[in-house]
């Protein structure tokens, strides 16, 4: 914990915090308006595979990748994979600091509520699981097996459900923020 506190001490300067937010979601925009429309283009509706926050079972990734065909799947793997191997880790260590940088703010960094900062690294963590089986399923297919998808979908599940969960927590504290900063500055008037 004191190796912890001694890094986020060091990181969680507003620039820092800001810089890498704003890089981070620049990734994720470049996701949303590029390689995830690209990849789409071939699934004629069906949600990729990233983007369902409650999983998938082997008839529905059977049906994307066949519906996908072989330009499809090859820009799955080669358009969308490769960014969203860079964005887990810039969400992980991004947010990981912006919940820093709120808690530090309401002084409950150095308190059990610095754990909340691993949410997002949770997150990150299971978006590479996930890639991973997504990048094993489009390499054998159609062979892949009903216990790769089902751990893939696990880890979609865990992703989503650790970022909810970040994004709640996230707004808890800054209305507590917001809260303390009307309070100081009624008590100032």
């Amino acid at each position: 914990m004191l190796i912890l506190n001694k890094i986020l001490e060091k990181n969680i300067s507003g620039k820092k915090v800001f810089g890498l937010f704003i890089l981070t979601n620049l990734v994720y925009a470049f996701m949303l308006m590029v390689t995830i429309p690209k990849t789409m283009a071939f699934s004629n509706g069906l949600k990729l595979l990233d983007m369902m926050p409650t999983g998938y079972d082997f008839n529905y990734v059977n049906k994307l990748f066949s519906t996908l065909g072989d330009i499809g799947r090859e820009t799955y793997l080669t358009n969308q994979i490769p960014v969203d191997m860079i964005y887990p880790l810039l969400f992980g260590v991004s947010y990981y600091l912006v919940m820093a940088y709120f808690l530090q703010k309401i002084n409950k960094l150095h308190t059990p509520f610095i754990y909340l900062c691993l949410l997002p690294v949770i997150a990150g963590i299971a978006d590479y699981l996930e890639n991973l089986g997504i990048i094993s399923m489009l390499n054998s297919y159609p062979d892949f097996t009903e216990t790769i998808v089902q751990t893939a979908s696990i880890f979609s599940v865990i992703k989503s459900f650790s970022t909810s969960l970040y994004f709640i927590t996230l707004l808890v504290i800054l209305i507590l923020l917001g809260i303390k900063s009307l309070k100081k500055t009624s008590s100032t008037i």
